[in-house]
């Protein structure tokens, strides 16, 4: 081959590499003008749209009542008479060996519960004077008094439960829910989170999207004054502005995605016009004018403690974004941490609560939304059956330390069997003896009353893929209806 030979085939070769893309560009341009997806006709990429189960599912929503900080069962679910003969003593070490415990010692002595326990309808389930309006739906309730985890401490049980894991990173839950799933609701985000009392220690790690993308986090509404913090306009940006604005920014999107076909693009626009409809349905959203007085009394809005009455706003506004189709409602109201002075808050704490949760389950009942709405309540952990007295002279200083291997967790609505008691703890409360729930069961059955299938439902993260049971997890069979 010559020289000149040589150079010619470089040129042609120079010309193809020069015009190539240009024909290639006009070619994809012809086949996404064919397919719709040119910008002057933007395809509707909306990550939240709601998406097929992988079977039927009995559940199309969750609220979550977290209580953080690990409710006592021995006061509240799970009686166990006797501790009064263990009452003051230490148990022996063979009874303590195994246990893990955060700020006790093994040796410390057992403490009798103080409270009465009264069986309701017509199960006949057990539970505490503390809780007597639970009582009235008690037919209507699962209560599992068989939980364990492995975490012994706050923040990496809160993540084991929400997360499958006790490392930061994961998804959570109700980014899991609704990455599954999406969202029927078109003016409100799939995951909302609603807060009330001091704060978690877990904190935005409970509702974090982790690994998956980041719409799929939850998104934290305030039960009054701006529903969603920077949601409104700033002073001086008129609503004509805002749409105009948005205009802008839409039509540079639309540039772009001529440019470079991304999708991503159009997940954005998506994502803006969310942001922009929100604005209009979360101050409606918080408007309870439209709510009978007799609803709002049921559920103790007016209530003259605060306390009760923000836990009472949260659940009604609960309810209120299952009908508008909200996918996930995770309420975390803090702190049932109750390391001294057990026997004095416990009962505040309770008056704060169980009307709100008691009405909640009837007037999703009465509204027909119980069966599509699975609700579940109770924390991270127990409480240990020893006492911790951080006052040692001080009586009424008196509380319990973290309780992971057995504990109780109550759950009603979207496909499971109400009026029955699942698991039983040993006399003392210290480990389950008959049908454990972990926490990765939770998980597994929460997903599988969606309609998934735990062991499917993943995302690849980091060359492999993940889910939120972790490798473990079984849907517990006796729970459903």
């Amino acid at each position: 081959m010559t020289q000149q030979q040589f150079q010619a085939i470089q040129l042609r070769r120079d010309f193809l590499k020069n015009v190539a893309s240009g024909i290639g560009m006009v070619a994809l341009g012809d086949l996404l003008a064919r397919d719709g997806l040119t910008a002057a006709n933007l395809p509707d990429v909306n990550p939240l749209a709601p998406k097929p189960p992988h079977f039927e599912a009995k559940a199309k929503h969750v609220i979550f009542m977290f209580m953080e900080g690990g409710p006592s069962q021995y006061e509240l679910f799970d009686p166990k008479p006797a501790l009064e003969d263990h009452h003051g003593q230490a148990l022996p070490e063979s009874m303590t060996k195994d246990l893990k415990l955060a700020f006790i010692k093994p040796s410390a002595r057992v403490m009798a519960s103080k409270f009465a326990f009264h069986r309701h309808g017509q199960s006949g389930m057990e539970l505490s004077e503390l809780m007597p309006k639970l009582g009235t739906v008690a037919d209507d309730i699962c209560l599992v008094r068989s939980m364990h985890t492995d975490a012994f401490n706050h923040h990496p049980g809160q993540l084991l439960l929400f997360t499958g894991h006790t490392q930061f990173g994961r998804p959570t839950m109700g980014a899991w829910s609704v990455y599954g799933l999406g969202s029927e609701s078109q003016n409100l985000p799939g995951f909302v989170v609603l807060t009330s009392g001091r704060g978690t220690s877990g904190g935005s790690s409970n509702f974090s999207s982790g690994f998956l993308p980041s719409h799929y986090q939850g998104t934290v509404f305030r039960n009054s004054g701006e529903p969603i913090l920077y949601l409104s306009n700033p002073e001086g940006v008129s609503d004509a502005l805002q749409e105009e604005t948005l205009r802008s920014v839409r039509r540079l999107n639309e540039i772009q995605f001529e440019a470079t076909g991304d999708l991503e693009i159009a997940s954005r626009i998506s994502s803006y016009e969310l942001a922009y409809r929100m604005q209009m349905s979360a101050p409606e959203l918080l408007d309870f004018s439209d709510e009978p007085d007799h609803i709002l009394e049921g559920y103790g809005v007016n209530s003259d403690d605060e306390g009760q009455r923000q836990y009472a706003t949260n659940c009604l506004l609960a309810r209120r974004m299952v009908e508008r189709g909200v996918r996930f409602v995770l309420m975390m109201d803090a702190s049932w941490d109750d390391h001294s002075g057990l026997n004095q808050n416990l009962p505040k704490r309770c008056r704060k609560v169980d009307q709100s949760n008691a009405y909640l389950v009837q007037d999703l009942k009465q509204r027909g939304l119980l069966d599509e709405t699975l609700v579940v309540w109770g924390g991270e952990f127990g409480r240990t059956p020893m006492v911790e007295l951080r006052r040692p002279d001080d009586a009424d200083s008196a509380g319990r330390d973290h309780h992971p291997n057995a504990y109780s967790m109550w759950m009603t609505g979207g496909g499971l069997r109400g009026g029955q008691v699942l698991g039983k703890t040993d006399d003392l409360c210290l480990n389950v003896v008959e049908d454990p729930v972990h926490v990765h069961d939770l998980q597994a059955t929460v997903l599988h009353l969606l309609g998934f299938d735990h062991q499917k439902l993943t995302y690849r993260h980091m060359g492999r893929d993940f889910r939120l049971t972790d490798v473990s997890g079984r849907v517990v069979d006796k729970l459903l209806s």
